[in-house]
């Protein structure tokens, strides 16, 4: 269900006008609002609508007032928060670690709409708006974050960010399948705090006793006091990338808790793929960044298409194996 301009809608009017009172899931994307499939949240956003959920965008929300992430109310199942199609700090900074002076996902490149450590900076201020609401993180920054980690920017070693955003979920990778589980689970009345079972997401638990054939991690208080076993944690984590070989990772933190990664979801087939890149994109920016001079990152990508996903090369400086995982898949 679209608008007459052919968008998602950004405010609540533009919900009314579409006969609804509240929506299943928001969107809380660090990019502006762009409907191209080269963007996460377009892709997520134009997938669950196609599934039946009703999905509206609050796109570059402002994190020191909370009221900027009630502007489409309290969704029906859930909030869905990326960072956008970059890290928020690799957006924000060169690796010298001096700022950078412009935004390309931001209308008119301004530079710094965003918060740094954007997902988790949104995250709490959902969290903190709506207690109980279900948080369900992902994209490139929570996808590369999904378990302990070190953070160059401040040079310490960080917490799974499920924990540091005060997420339920983390869907990680390319999450077209596992964001439909999670979606239909909640609509059949099941609570976020049981949903332990979609291939490609990470969750947190205190009980691992229903797992089997996991492989248990280092601590995080290990890992934080023997750099080494944070490399031998990451290898574990590198070589179970497969979503046909790998296994559940559990990786324990104090007071009994244990942030779990579930195997990876399956690649899509050549046909879902396409059908993925079919769904009806606007293809461009939202009109109301015309004032602003548009989004510049559209002039790269607009009559682009997408042909391929994945990578099987592991080149160590590279994260795509990480986040795509190790399987090429090509469309018809």
């Amino acid at each position: 269900m679209s608008l007459a301009n052919g968008f998602l809608p950004i405010n609540m009017d533009e919900v009314h006008a579409l006969g609804l009172e509240q929506l299943d899931f928001v969107y809380v994307s660090g990019d502006a609002y762009v409907d191209h499939p080269s963007f996460g949240h377009a892709i997520i956003t134009r997938l669950l609508q196609s599934h039946g959920y009703s999905v509206g965008i609050i796109a570059q929300p402002d994190w020191k007032n909370e009221e900027s992430i009630a502007v489409l109310g309290r969704p029906r199942l859930g909030f869905l928060v990326s960072s956008g199609n970059m890290d928020s700090m690799v957006n924000h900074y060169y690796v010298s670690k001096k700022h950078r002076e412009s935004d390309a996902y931001t209308p008119g490149g301004a530079a710094y709409k965003r918060p740094d450590h954007a997902t988790a900076v949104y995250g709490n201020l959902i969290r903190k708006k709506y207690k109980d609401i279900p948080i369900i993180i992902g994209g490139i920054e929570a996808s590369l974050r999904r378990m302990a980690h070190y953070d160059y920017w401040s040079d310490s070693f960080k917490r799974s960010i499920l924990l540091d955003s005060q997420a339920d979920l983390i869907s990680y990778g390319m999450g077209e399948k596992s964001i439909i589980e999670i979606a239909d689970a909640l609509n059949s009345g099941i609570a976020v705090r049981d949903i332990t079972f979609v291939a490609g997401t990470v969750y947190k638990t205190k009980d691992l006793s229903g797992l089997y054939d996991y492989e248990l991690l280092p601590s995080y208080d290990a890992m934080r006091a023997d750099k080494a076993l944070y490399a031998k944690s990451f290898k574990v984590q590198y070589d179970n990338t497969d979503a046909f070989n790998g296994k559940v990772l559990a990786e324990p933190y104090p007071n009994g808790l244990y942030v779990v990664q579930n195997v990876p979801q399956t690649p899509l087939t050549m046909q879902e793929m396409d059908d993925v890149y079919g769904l009806p994109y606007q293809r461009t920016y939202h009109p109301s960044y015309e004032a602003a001079g548009g989004v510049p990152a559209i002039s790269e990508i607009k009559f682009s298409l997408i042909s391929n996903r994945g990578c099987f090369g592991g080149c160590n400086f590279c994260a795509l194996t990480f986040h795509q995982g190790r399987t090429c898949i090509v469309r018809p």
